[in-house]
C-alpha cells in the first residue's frame, strides 16, 4: 500500500472519534433537559455535572483531531 494513502486513511480513521464525541455531546444534552423538565428544582444543582460531562466529551473529540492532523502532516 502507498504510504501516503495509508497516512490519509488512518487520519479518517481518526476523524470518527469527532463524530463519536458529536454523538456523545447530543446524548448528554438531550439527558439533561429531558431531566430538567422532569424535576427542574434539580437542574441547578446538576449543571456542574452537565459542563464537566461536556468539557470532557469535547476533549476526546479535540484530541481525535489532533491524532488525525498529526498523521497528515507530522509524519
Amino acid at each position: 500500500m502507498d504510504p501516503v494513502a495509508a497516512k490519509y486513511i488512518g487520519a479518517g480513521l481518526a476523524c470518527l472519534g469527532m463524530a463519536g464525541a458529536s454523538i456523545g455531546l447530543g446524548n448528554l444534552f438531550g439527558q439533561f433537559y429531558a431531566g430538567a423538565l422532569r424535576n427542574p428544582s434539580a437542574a441547578d444543582s446538576q449543571r456542574t455535572n452537565l459542563l464537566l460531562g461536556f468539557a470532557l466529551t469535547e476533549a476526546l473529540g479535540i484530541f481525535s483531531l489532533l491524532i488525525a492532523l498529526l498523521l497528515l502532516f507530522a509524519v
